[in-house]
C-alpha cells in the first residue's frame, strides 16, 4: 500500500496578519478546518459561509482566503464531488495554484464515476504557464492511472517526473512501483525499486506486493530476506509474506509468518482482520484445514470477509457439508448477510461434490432470496456442474441464455465434459471452435482436448492436424510440475524426469494398473510416459525421504501441489500409495484439492 502524502500544505506566509480584521476569524476557520481529516460535508458548507463572510479581500489579494479555499476543496473531494467543483469554480482561474490543482486532482482520482479526467486535469495544470506539478501531485495522478490499467498515460506521467526533477523523490517513486504493478508490468515496476538512491518501509512493502500480485512469489520471498537488512516488517509487509506464501504453497514459512505475527501481536493489532484472513487463505492453499479453522475461531469479530475465507478454503477442499454449515452458522447466528463471493464458494463447493440439487437450490437463494445478480464465475460453477453431471443439454441451454457472454472457460468446461462422457463428435468440434474463439491467446487446452476428441473417434489424420496447428502457432502443452516440501524445503518434480521403480513395482503387487484411458492421443511407444507424470516422482521422493518406517506407521501427511489438473491413473495410483504406504497425502490441483487417506479420496471420485 503507498502511503498517504499531504496535499493540503501550510498556511502561506500572511496568513495572520497584524491589524487585519478577519485574522482572528481565518485563524478560527483554520482550526476548525484541520482538526480532522474527515469533517461532513454539512459543517464544511458552514465554514464555507464563514469564509464568504469573513473575506474582505479579492482571493488574488488574501493568499490566507485561497488557503481556507484549498483545504475545503481538499475535505470535500472524499464525500461530495460536486460540491468540490463548486468550490473550485469560486477561485478565479488567475488565483488557482498548485495547491488548489492538487486537491481536485485528488477529487477526481477518488471520483468513481469521473476518475477517467484525472489526467485531464493534470493537463490543465501543465499548461499553466507559471505553475508546475510537485511531488504530492505525481502520486494523486498515478494512482487513477494504476486504477483505470492506463498504461500510456502513466508512462507519461512518469515523463514528466523525470523532467522535472522528482525522480529521486521517494514518495513518487513509491507510486510508480504501485501503477506499474498494476498494469502488470513487472519489470518497469522492478526498475524503478533498483533505480531509488532511498528506500523506506513502504518502498519495500510496495515492491513486495507488486511481486505477490504478479505472481513472483520466489521473487517476493527473497525481497522479504533482504528488507529485512534495513527494516522490521509491518502488517503490509506480513500480508504480502502470507499472501506469497500462499501461492507458493510454501507452509513452513506460512507459519514462521503466523508465529511472528502473534509474537508481536500488540503491533499488528489494527489489521488483525486482514492478517486472519490472509493467514485463513494461506493454511487452505497449504492443505491444513485444521490450522484454518484455529485462525478463524481465534478472530475476535467476524465479517462477511473472515466467514468468506472458511468458506472458499472448505470449498476448495471438496468439503461441501463443512460449508454448508459455516454459511447457515453465517447467516442464522451471527446474523451477517452473504454476498456473492460466499456464494461462489458454496457453487465451487457444490460443483466439487456433483451436488446438482444443491447447485440449484442455493443459486436460486442468491438471486430470488438475496437479490445478487450472478457474475459470470457464478453461471460458470453451475454450468460445470450440471455438464460433469452428464445434464448437458441444461447446461448448454443456461450458456446459450445467459445475460453475460460465457467466455472461454465455460466453453472449454462444456467441451471437456463432452469428452469425458465421449458426447457427439459434431457438438465437441462446435464446442472448440466457441472456446477458441473466446480465447484473447491461444493456449494448449482446447487444442489438447480437441486432439482428444479426434483420437476418441481413431480419427488420426485429425490428430495430425491439430499437432501441426499447435507446431505451426507456436502453441506448446504446459509441461506438469509438481512441488513437494520435506523439512521446510520445496523440491519440483516434471513430467519426464525419472522416476523410483520400486515403488510403482510395489504398488502393482497390489493391483495397481496404469489407467490409458486418458492417452488416446499417445503412440504406443509414449504410453510409458504415463508412469512419468510428476505427481507420481513427488510421491515417490516424499516416500523415500521419511525418515524412519516408525514415521511412515504414524500416518506421515505428504503435501504437494501441482499446476495442472490430475490424471485419472495418477489419482489411482495416489489412492493406491495412501493404503499401502501407510501415508495420507493431500494433493493440491489446477482447481482443487485432493485428501487421500486409506484408500480413498475425499473428493469420491468426482472431479
Amino acid at each position: 500500500m503507498v502511503s498517504a502524502v499531504p496535499v493540503t500544505g501550510v498556511p502561506p506566509a500572511g496568513f495572520s496578519r497584524a491589524g487585519d480584521a478577519g485574522s482572528a476569524r481565518r485563524d478560527l476557520l483554520f482550526q476548525l478546518l484541520t482538526k480532522s481529516e474527515s469533517v461532513p460535508v454539512n459543517h464544511l458548507k458552514q465554514i464555507h459561509a464563514q469564509v464568504l463572510r469573513t473575506a474582505q479581500e479579492t482571493l488574488d489579494n488574501c493568499p490566507g482566503t485561497l488557503f481556507l479555499y484549498s483545504r475545503l476543496i481538499h475535505l470535500s473531494a472524499l464525500h461530495d464531488f460536486a460540491y468540490t467543483l463548486v468550490l473550485f469554480q469560486h477561485i478565479p482561474s488567475r488565483s488557482r495554484n498548485t495547491l488548489v490543482f492538487n486537491n481536485l486532482i485528488r477529487a477526481y482520482a477518488h471520483s468513481k464515476d469521473h476518475r477517467e479526467q484525472t489526467f485531464c486535469v493534470f493537463r490543465e495544470l501543465l499548461g499553466k504557464e507559471n505553475l508546475h506539478p510537485d511531488k504530492h501531485t505525481f502520486p494523486l495522478v498515478l494512482k487513477a492511472c494504476a486504477y483505470l490499467f492506463s498504461l500510456s498515460e502513466g508512462m507519461q506521467v512518469h515523463a514528466h517526473v523525470l523532467k522535472s526533477g522528482f525522480s529521486s523523490d521517494v514518495y513518487v517513486n513509491n507510486s510508480l512501483i504501485h501503477f506499474y504493478s498494476s498494469c502488470g508490468c513487472s519489470e518497469s515496476a522492478r526498475k524503478v525499486f533498483d533505480k531509488m538512491s532511498e528506500r523506506s518501509l513502504v518502498s519495500w512493502n510496495v515492491i513486495i506486493e507488486a511481486m505477490v500480485q504478479m505472481g513472483e512469489f520466489e521473487e517476493a520471498l527473497g525481497m522479504y530476506q533482504e528488507m529485512k537488512l534495513f527494516f522490521d516488517p509491518d502488517d503490509y509487509t506480513m500480508q504480502s509474506l502470507i499472501d506469497a506464501c500462499s501461492g507458493l504453497g510454501a507452509l513452513s514459512m506460512g507459519m514462521w509468518a503466523h508465529a511472528f505475527v502473534l509474537r508481536n501481536r500488540d503491533t499488528f493489532t489494527k489489521s488483525e482482520t486482514l492478517l486472519a484472513k490472509s493467514l485463513i487463505e494461506m493454511y487452505w492453499k497449504c492443505g491444513f484445514l485444521e490450522m484454518d479453522v484455529q485462525v478463524f475461531q481465534g478472530i475476535s469479530a467476524h465479517d462477511v470477509n473472515s466467514w468468506n475465507s472458511i468458506i472458499l478454503g472448505f470449498a476448495a477442499h471438496g468439503d461441501a457439508e463443512s460449508v454448508f454449515g459455516y454459511f447457515n452458522c453465517m447467516i442464522n447466528q451471527e446474523g451477517i448477510k452473504p454476498n456473492s463471493i460466499t456464494f461462489l464458494g458454496i457453487m465451487s463447493a457444490c460443483n466439487h461434490r456433483g451436488l446438482v440439487d444443491e447447485g440449484r437450490r442455493y443459486f436460486d437463494l442468491m438471486v430470488n432470496c438475496y437479490k445478487i445478480e450472478p457474475a459470470l464465475e457464478h453461471y460458470g460453477c453451475l454450468i460445470d456442474l450440471l455438464a460433469s453431471q452428464g445434464k448437458i443439454d441444461e447446461a448448454l441451454d443456461i450458456a446459450s441464455n445467459m445475460p453475460i457472454k460465457p467466455d472461454a472457460v465455460i466453453w472449454r468446461s462444456l467441451l471437456n465434459a463432452c469428452c469425458n462422457q465421449s458426447i457427439g463428435l459434431d457438438l465437441r468440434q462446435e464446442l472448440a471452435k466457441q472456446t477458441m474463439a473466446a480465447e484473447e491467446k491461444s493456449s494448449s487446452g482446447v487444442y489438447v482436448l480437441l486432439s482428444k476428441t479426434y483420437a476418441s473417434a481413431n480419427r488420426w489424420n485429425e490428430v495430425g492436424i491439430v499437432r501441426k496447428l499447435m507446431t505451426e502457432m507456436s502453441i506448446q502443452k504446459e509441461p506438469g510440475c509438481t512441488s513437494v516440501e520435506i523439512d521446510g524445503v520445496a523440491h519440483e518434480f516434471f513430467a519426464g524426469d525419472s522416476t523410483h521403480p520400486r515403488v510403482e513395482e510395489r504398488l502393482k503387487y497390489y493391483g495397481y494398473v496404469p489407467d490409458l484411458s486418458q492417452a488416446h492421443s499417445i503412440d504406443e511407444g509414449k504410453k510409458d510416459s504415463l508412469r512419468l507424470h510428476s505427481e507420481k516422482l513427488a510421491i515417490a521422493f516424499a516416500i523415500m525421504e521419511l525418515k524412519s518406517k516408525s514415521t511412515v506407521k504414524s500416518k506421515a501427511i505428504i503435501r504437494f501441489f501441482k499446476n495442472l489438473g490430475v490424471c485419472r491413473d495418477c489419482h489411482n495410483f495416489t489412492k493406491l500409495v495412501s493404503e499401502h504406504f501407510n501415508v495420507e497425502i493431500v494433493m493440491r490441483d489446477r482447481l482443487r484439492f485432493h485428501h487421500f487417506k486409506d484408500g480413498s479420496c475425499s473428493c469420491k471420485d468426482v472431479w
